[in-house]
């Protein structure tokens, strides 16, 4: 499509409800009392889940990028919203673990009967909503100043999620975070100053076509790079993360949006500037990040920080992308299974781990501590939550037939088209080590202990049956056809 003839395609109009929908809840919630504000979310989950479907129904039946031109000025003196393949496939996965997490959240985020009204539940569904809002907004986005927009609206509404409790270890993880995304801001918006100035642009399908590799260029875009990785919690720039409560959101989405943005730099504005060096950095970082991460979650006592380790290695699997695409003729980099692999590793990981933080949630609550040495028998006490961690666990450790193991077995395939055989012994490895932490705590779950287990709190069957069919979802992303995908073609 060329960028003279943008225009709004007939649904057009889906995108900006995409957008502006959780926005709407938000409103709606400061106008209700504290105890309607759940009826406000059981209205603005199920909806805004039609809205993602329908936008997905949209690009695929139509074949091509559904496009908003805003006040209908197009760029580069307006701004556009663009749903191609790899952003509806983001904003489904997006809507489907918003709306589990809520159902999830209405046990412990829900109003006292006959008490005083609580901050918390309100405080937390504006968060929801807001994070649901920025992340629809940085995957429709097509100008890189947007998508900084869009990455701080979605850090501002992530922090204060991180410290909710008000607790001082939660309140330290929250600033911890702020730091290191602030951090990232700085650099990503430097960056994008650099290449307005020498472009005169920052629409991404105007940048694709004028930018060439000069010096100020290259810098610009690594400073772009490292900001986001600092987002992205990559290895060495992941402190932040293991400790951070709410490890759910940011682990399942929010880190995957700072990623998204590295991908529309590097594949869609800058085509043809990753050089074979540069892609095999950031694959040698992921490699890092996998094997850290994978030793960390091992060493680990307690189940909650087992998992963020874990988030941390399989975050590395995504980096394969860079030197395996490289390695194409120019253009077609999104053609390959690499390609695939990335999005399918996105979402299984998604899934997996959303699904994996709720069944430890809820270990938690019902023995009243996450100490993987005590769990013996809990298991037996709480079969669905075994079941979600387990089948979570196994797509993170790539066992067929899940999601993880379909995107594991097509960048093992990429390796040895490309013939960069050492990312392949990575992989490998990072499963073992996967699979030895996974199956410690699942033999714990299943041992007999000699005392049985006293349940502190009961679980609700509800918040059991939500992080189960998460992990169904995981799995069930095992069936995508082991090739090239039309759906992340579209658009491209």
């Amino acid at each position: 499509m060329s960028t003279a003839s943008v225009a709004t395609t007939s649904s057009g109009y889906l995108l900006v409800l995409a957008v502006m929908w959780p926005v709407i809840g938000i409103l709606l919630s400061f106008v209700v009392s504290g105890r309607q504000i759940e009826r406000v979310a059981w209205i603005v989950l199920p909806v805004g889940l039609v809205i993602a479907g329908a936008t997905l129904v949209a690009v695929v039946h139509g074949g091509q990028s559904q496009i908003y031109v805003v006040g209908n000025w197009a760029p580069p003196l307006g701004i556009a919203l663009r749903a191609d393949g790899i952003s509806v496939a983001m904003m489904m996965a997006t809507a489907i673990v918003i709306c589990v997490t809520g159902v999830f959240a209405h046990g412990e985020f829900s109003q006292p009967s006959g008490g005083p009204e609580e901050r918390a539940p309100v405080v937390f569904w504006v968060l929801l909503f807001a994070i649901w809002s920025a992340l629809n907004a940085l995957v429709l986005g097509s100008d890189l100043f947007n998508l900084y927009v869009a990455l701080e609206l979605l850090t501002f509404a992530a922090v204060p999620l991180v410290c909710l409790k008000g607790k001082k270890e939660t309140v330290e993880a929250a600033l911890r975070y702020m730091l290191f995304a602030l951090i990232g801001s700085v650099l990503y918006l430097l960056g994008a100053a650099m290449i307005y100035s020498a472009y005169g642009t920052l629409d991404i399908r105007l940048l694709s076509e004028r930018v060439h590799a000069e010096p100020a260029t290259l810098i610009a875009a690594s400073l772009m790079t490292i900001g986001l990785l600092a987002k992205t919690a990559l290895v060495p720039l992941h402190l932040w993360l293991p400790p951070a409560p709410g490890s759910a959101m940011l682990s399942a989405l929010v880190v995957k949006g700072s990623f998204f943005v590295i991908i529309r730099i590097w594949f869609d504005a800058m085509p043809d500037l990753l050089s074979f060096r540069a892609a095999q950095l950031l694959g040698a970082l992921g490699a890092a990040a996998i094997l850290l991460g994978s030793v960390l979650a091992l060493r680990q006592q307690r189940l909650k920080l087992l998992i963020a380790y874990s988030t941390i290695a399989q975050i590395g699997y995504l980096f394969f992308v860079f030197p395996l695409a490289a390695g194409l003729a120019a253009g077609v980099a999104w053609s390959g299974i690499a390609w695939t692999a990335s999005w399918l590793q996105l979402l299984s990981h998604a899934f997996a781990k959303a699904a994996m933080f709720m069944a430890a949630g809820l270990i938690a609550e019902a023995l009243g501590h996450d100490r993987i040495a005590e769990l013996g028998g809990i298991g037996r006490k709480l079969p669905i939550t075994m079941l979600a961690f387990a089948l979570s666990g196994l797509s993170l450790v790539g066992v067929p037939p899940s999601g993880g193991f379909s995107a594991k077995w097509l960048l093992l395939l990429a390796t040895i088209m490309e013939g960069q055989w050492w990312w392949a012994v990575v992989i490998v490895l990072g499963g073992l080590l996967a699979g030895g932490y996974i199956f410690m705590v699942l033999g714990r779950l299943l041992a007999s202990p000699t005392v049985e287990p006293a349940l502190q709190a009961p679980v609700s069957r509800w918040r059991e049956c939500a992080a189960l069919s998460l992990a169904i979802c995981a799995v069930l992303l095992g069936f995508w056809p082991l090739q090239s995908s039309d759906l992340l073609l579209i658009g491209r």
